[in-house]
């Protein structure tokens, strides 16, 4: 007999948004302190965005500069500074996502392996350890060993050798900056894909090691496939970031290795906007910057629908 309507089971209630308000107070104002950074910091400067479409005198400010339209714009295409240093930042960005955006994974799947506990814990603490140095103190690191007169250069030539070019070659600066990168911050990087691993259901590796699967099998059918959403997720946020390729690591190193190899889009916006007076061709810099970036994160995010992952939301 068929069940009527009186009969079935009625659904979940609505709660109305006063319930949900009580209910979720604590979680609220946890997240009060990162609203407002997000909103001094973030969303208030964007009424600099402005500038860009002005001839910005600071003595008059924003309201009483003269409007340019998109003058600052057309001057920006026609310097070939701008297109040398959109050239080094798409590059630098294609190497690093090359060679650095697997490592944090590799490292991961490395310390995920290890048995004893103690023994992660301390490795754990060494690669995460970098990423609390300042860019001024991990350069320094790079140029008391790899520099001219560092440790390797000295040992080169006790032995007859010669010198090794490495901090002020421009030839070379891709792999030193990516390097740099590496050592810094890879070990930091793998704290989201450690969480992930975490997540994946133990008694799938206990079944398959009962079916005679080895340690690769499991990694590559059980491991990598629980671990596809969040690289996927990383990607798409490593795409929208690519043109922020470091603007402190550059900085120091521009001198070195001269502005042709290590001018990029943010010490472009730096030298030849704000250090020149030129705030307004800076600031048009910036935000062709930004929006070359979400145009990015757009593109990888419909990407990454079209193969079957959430991304950064859920189509």
């Amino acid at each position: 007999m068929s069940t009527t309507q009186s009969e079935r089971p009625a659904g979940p209630a609505r709660l109305n948004w006063r319930i949900r308000l009580r209910r979720d107070k604590s979680l609220l104002l946890m997240t009060v302190p990162a609203a407002v950074l997000l909103l001094v910091f973030n969303y208030i400067p964007l009424f600099g965005v402005v500038t860009a479409f002005q001839e910005y005198d600071p003595l008059v400010g924003v309201w009483h500069s003269q409007w340019v339209g998109f003058d600052q714009f057309q001057q920006l295409f026609h310097d070939p500074a701008f297109w040398d240093a959109l050239k080094n930042t798409l590059y630098l960005s294609f190497v690093q996502l090359v060679l650095f955006f697997p490592i944090p994974i590799v490292l991961a799947l490395l310390l995920n392996s290890v048995v004893s506990e103690r023994l992660r814990n301390f490795f754990q603490s060494v690669v995460y350890l970098p990423h609390f140095f300042s860019w001024v103190l991990a350069i320094t690191i790079f140029q008391q060993m790899l520099g001219g007169a560092g440790v390797l250069n000295q040992f080169l030539r006790q032995h007859g050798l010669g010198a090794w070019d490495i901090m002020t070659n421009p030839d070379t600066f891709a792999l030193l900056i990516t390097s740099q990168a590496i050592w810094k911050e890879a070990g930091w990087g793998i704290i989201v894909f450690l969480a992930a691993l975490s997540a994946i259901n133990s008694e799938l590796y206990e079944a398959a090691a009962a079916d005679g699967a080895g340690r690769f099998r499991r990694m590559w059918h059980i491991t990598l496939p629980g671990l596809r959403g969040v690289i996927v997720l990383m990607l798409v946020l490593r795409l929208g970031n690519a043109l922020s390729v470091g603007f402190e690591q550059f900085l120091i190193q521009r001198q070195a290795v001269g502005h042709e190899a290590a001018d990029v889009l943010d010490t472009f916006s730096f030298y030849y906007g704000i250090a020149s007076g030129g705030y307004s061709f800076g600031a048009a810099a910036g935000l062709f910057k930004s929006m070359v970036s979400l145009l990015l994160i757009w593109g990888a995010n419909r990407l990454a629908h079209a193969f079957g992952e959430d991304g950064l939301y859920r189509k």
